[in-house]
């Protein structure tokens, strides 16, 4: 019978103790919201995400150079029926020097297709390993969840009578991505991100105070400044220059992991008055954030001038 455990492979010109050593810099890879010893054995670390992810691990063994075994010794997912999911399964990570090169195999025995978790622990496990662990090993630097800031405030929502002329007026939409919060937040932040879903003539980096640069052929554009960036759960942006109904307007991503992936609640708030103007651009991010799901979820997204097919 086909193995079904969730394995992934890496294959990298860094030395296997190169590798080993990163394996075992959880918080440069992983996350930065780790408590305990990793680079020991039976030590003993705590991980947590928001309050969605909380896990216990024990390093269960460590050969060095080649191989380092971790066990879930409990776990709990706010997203899921079983909210004990991941609990006694391992994470083993194998290294292998072969040709000159390391091959580092990822495996995390127990986590299989029957888990409701799957889908979203097969694609957040993806991007750690295959990006920000690959990154570490390669670069020195990878991509971790950032330390928890504290608890930011419920965004409220609009009235149910949106008819009513109570300023200012906000337009919201909300869907589900079957991706996880990790690449949907890269599809918001970054140039060849932001590319592949709403326009080719983009010019962005991912750094607060920075201004962003969107084209919409050769005559209009519009500028945003990057108000605020909390990674995988929230991006904000103020509009400089655009038609005048959108200058001083604010657009906010929010990210919400779910058991099929992330759900965004986007608000584009600040106008004065519900215009014609209101009314097309409230259809327009429809259209494009069809075009972020199709991105997140296919790798390709339809953006202008495509976004409308």
């Amino acid at each position: 019978m086909k193995n079904q455990d969730f394995t992934t492979t890496v294959v990298t010109g860094a030395t296997a103790q190169e590798v080993f050593n990163a394996v075992n810099n959880v918080r440069g890879w992983w996350s930065e919201n780790i408590d305990g010893g990793t680079d020991k054995l039976n030590s003993e670390f705590s991980y947590h995400y928001q309050d969605v992810h909380i896990c216990k691990i024990k390093i269960t063994e460590m050969v060095p150079d080649k191989k380092v075994t971790w066990h879930v010794t409990d776990n709990y997912f706010k997203f899921t029926k079983d909210k004990s999911e991941w609990k006694d399964t391992d994470i083993i990570f194998e290294i292998a020097e072969k040709d000159g090169q390391t091959q580092l195999t990822f495996t995390h025995r127990g986590l299989v297709p029957a888990y409701e978790c799957y889908k979203i622990c097969h694609d957040a496990w993806t991007h750690y390993i295959q990006g920000s662990l690959k990154e570490l090993i390669t670069t020195g630097k990878g991509k971790p969840t950032p330390e928890d800031e504290a608890a930011r405030p419920e965004t409220p929502m609009p009235e149910d009578d949106t008819t009513k002329q109570a300023t200012p007026k906000s337009i919201y939409h909300r869907l589900l991505i079957e991706a996880p919060a990790e690449t949907v937040y890269e599809a918001l932040t970054t140039q060849k991100g932001l590319q592949g879903w709403w326009t080719p003539e983009t010019i962005a980096k991912p750094e607060p105070g920075s201004i962003a640069r969107f084209a919409f052929g050769a005559s209009y554009f519009k500028e945003m400044k990057i108000e605020e960036l909390k990674p995988y759960s929230k991006v904000k942006w103020l509009c400089l220059r655009a038609q005048e109904e959108w200058i001083g307007t604010t657009l906010s991503f929010e990210l919400e992991p779910h058991a099929k992936g992330t759900v965004l609640l986007f608000h584009h708030d600040g106008w004065k008055a519900f215009t014609p103007e209101f009314a097309s651009c409230s259809y327009a991010w429809a259209l494009f954030f069809r075009s972020l799901k199709l991105l997140c979820e296919t790798g390709r997204g339809l953006p202008y001038p495509d976004f409308d097919k």
